[in-house]
């Protein structure tokens, strides 16, 4: 679509890619990846990434779709200064926490 800025956010500092991944929908995900103008890494306003909001609702699938991108930092800080794996260990989401662990960009420590 010529014209449209897919990294444009709302009110809530959310761009569509964040959106889509934090409701789980994983066509969508895919459908915004193979753009070359959409960022998959871009943070909200809190900080949080798309990842970050797959993860957070253990959507796997998008967890995994984001991170078969290069570009995707799954080592990053929110703005309470707190990691992806932090947050989701905390959370119980062990499916999302084994496949952080798997990767070695991933600190455990």
């Amino acid at each position: 679509m010529e014209g449209c800025d897919f990294n444009q956010t709302n009110l809530t500092g959310r761009a569509p890619l964040a959106w889509a991944a934090l409701s789980g929908h994983e066509g969508v995900v895919q459908m915004l990846l193979e753009r070359d103008d959409v960022n998959p890494d871009q943070p909200g306003d809190n900080g949080r990434t798309p990842l970050w909001g797959a993860a957070w609702n253990g959507h796997e699938g998008v967890v995994k779709l984001l991170l078969e991108r290069g570009c995707i930092n799954p080592g990053g800080l929110d703005e309470y200064g707190q990691t992806l794996l932090h947050d989701f260990a905390e959370c119980g989401h062990k499916g999302v926490v084994k496949i952080l662990l798997g990767r070695d960009d991933v600190n455990p420590d």
